[in-house]
């Protein structure tokens, strides 16, 4: 697979993002099918793993410190701070005494005396963000995390932050149905040398023909309350990916590996981190990435998912103020 930078080191271009074996998508893996899947993801060549706090309230990066500890030299491992619950409340806190604390903890779950890309999940209206990123780069004068990141942020906040200290990576949500990052943030990366890391880059599963029918979804799926899953807005959608659908047929791949391949060909400063908690979709983002994406199949996806082709924002309101990257008018 080719290879690209994150942190000054070379990762493979498609990593995994760790969040649907604790939260998010339905019922959580148990213990040792999370282990499993962990390892074979490390057995198949995923070298960048991404995890968070939030996901599964820690148990996301519980079980990663204790079923790849035993492997920690062969992955660079991402984690973010920033979402805190406290109860059945949550509030953005970027302090630098939060997230000295929180790091604490992560590195207690994870089982490693350092994390490789640490992130802060969410801008924090409270806090400037030239006192996170200060924080932040004595952690890593202290050995404690390799590089920061910034994750759901504005351009604007990226040149902010990359004046006080070099960011490593910016993570946002980019896939052909969900274009936002193409305002900004993408080519900012771009300017300030910093990796742009692709999360739901098949769209959440509805570009991997993982969502037919979005009244099935079980509860306590996160997508139920995502608007581009509603009643209202799915016919639209499901027209627009059943077109996708189409492009991926004729050129003798899956949708998930048309959708890879795409994000992927937007540059060589992206990286992308396909979430799943199924061995086959596993090998599957994995099987075809070395794929070049045709000029034709690239003219077909724009002509597709036009900036405003999908029906409903990609958050519900609840979940919408929490995030600064640039909207599309």
């Amino acid at each position: 697979m080719a290879s690209r930078l994150l942190g000054g080191k070379s990762v493979n271009a498609i990593g995994l993002g760790c969040m649907s074996l604790s939260w998010g998508y339905g019922p959580s893996l148990d213990d040792e099918s999370a282990g499993r899947l962990l390892n074979l993801a490390l057995d198949l060549g995923y070298d960048h793993l991404d995890t968070a706090r939030i996901y599964g309230l820690g148990e996301n990066e519980r079980v990663i410190g204790q079923y790849l500890s035993g492997r920690r030299k062969e992955y660079c491992l991402a984690s973010k701070t920033g979402i805190i619950v406290d109860g059945d409340k949550r509030r953005i806190d970027c302090r630098p005494e939060t997230i000295r604390a929180a790091l604490e903890t992560s590195l207690k779950l994870l089982r490693t005396d350092h994390i490789d890309l640490y992130y802060l999940h969410r801008p924090d209206p409270s806090t400037p963000i030239e006192e996170s990123v200060g924080e932040l780069a004595r952690l890593i004068e202290e050995g404690k995390i390799g590089g920061y990141g910034l994750s759901e942020m504005s351009a604007a906040t990226l040149r902010r932050a990359a004046a006080v200290h070099p960011v490593t990576a910016l993570q946002t949500e980019y896939s052909p149905w969900t274009r936002n990052p193409e305002i900004a943030v993408l080519e900012a990366c771009r300017e300030l040398g910093t990796t742009f890391v692709a999360f739901s880059p098949v769209g959440r599963g509805a570009l991997a023909r993982g969502v037919r029918d979005p009244a099935k979804l079980p509860n306590g799926d996160l997508r139920i309350a995502m608007p581009r899953f509603s009643a209202e807005n799915w016919p639209r959608n499901a027209s627009l990916i059943a077109r996708f659908e189409q492009v991926a047929d004729d050129h003798g791949v899956t949708p998930a590996q048309l959708a890879l391949a795409w994000v992927l060909s937007r540059g060589e400063h992206v990286v992308a981190i396909p979430g799943t908690a199924n061995p086959e979709h596993l090998r599957e983002n994995f099987a075809q990435a070395d794929w070049q994406l045709p000029d034709a199949a690239k003219a077909a996806i724009d002509e597709i998912f036009r900036p405003d082709a999908a029906a409903g924002h990609r958050y519900g309101d609840a979940l919408r103020h929490m995030v600064t990257t640039e909207e599309f008018a």
